[in-house]
């Protein structure tokens, strides 16, 4: 087992003794420090002169399904070394994870290591949820604002919902993402899934996670708005 499994387990045992609400908020803090001292992990994470990429979102940011190293973040590190960007990327995604699970994780984050580059990919499991989209838009203005005022540029990545949840909802929902853009000047991705979501074969059997073979036109989403960020 190695330091980072070995971590885990040891949390893991002493919050068993914990409850509820405590249990899960320390757990997420617990897990974001843990995913910086794991950053060794992906490819070219080690101290890197232009700082840290940070990937913060859910599942499919997380890899679900996937060897680690087909998941588009390590596809990033890899881009960026070939395209001689000294940037180290760091994946804190957590599988499942809403926009008020990162809100409450975003400053044990921040403690751990700024940024110099954040990619801010959550929402999707909110809309899923039916959950109320001013609760979400409330939860990434506060991630977004404590990311900029750590020195972080921001990427925020858009998702889409199908149209069964109702046209007012799905409206309001999709236009959150690029409303928050523009207020604080982020750079944006208007849709993760672009040149994905109509093709199922590109997902896995739940309908939701894109296979190995899809994560580089995922990357290429965010690449597209996360390139004019970085410096050589």
């Amino acid at each position: 087992m190695g330091t980072t499994e070995s971590g885990t387990a040891e949390l893991e045992t002493t919050l068993r003794t914990l409850s509820g609400k405590n249990v899960r908020f320390l757990l997420r803090a617990a897990l974001a420090l843990l995913a910086f001292y794991a950053a060794s992990a992906l490819p070219g994470a080690a101290a890197s002169e232009r700082g840290t990429i940070l990937v913060y979102g859910d599942s499919l940011s997380a890899g679900y399904g996937l060897a680690q190293k087909d998941a588009w973040p390590s596809l990033l590190a890899e881009r960026l070394k070939k395209n001689g960007y000294d940037y180290g990327v760091v994946n804190a995604s957590i599988s499942g994870e809403t926009s008020s699970g990162g809100a409450s994780r975003i400053a044990s984050t921040l403690a751990a290591g700024h940024p110099a580059v954040t990619v801010l990919e959550l929402g999707a499991n909110d809309g899923l949820r039916g959950l109320p989209v001013k609760q979400m838009r409330d939860n990434l203005e506060r991630i977004v604002r404590a990311l900029q005022a750590a020195g972080s540029k921001v990427v925020i990545v858009g998702m889409r919902l199908p149209p069964n949840y109702g046209p007012g909802y799905v409206r309001d929902f999709e236009a959150s993402f690029g409303d928050l853009a523009r207020k604080y000047k982020a750079a944006y991705v208007p849709f993760l899934l672009e040149g994905i979501a109509d093709k199922p074969e590109l997902f896995q059997a739940d309908q939701l996670h894109p296979v190995a073979a899809a994560q580089g036109r995922v990357l290429d989403n965010v690449w597209t708005a996360l390139r004019p960020l970085l410096v050589k």
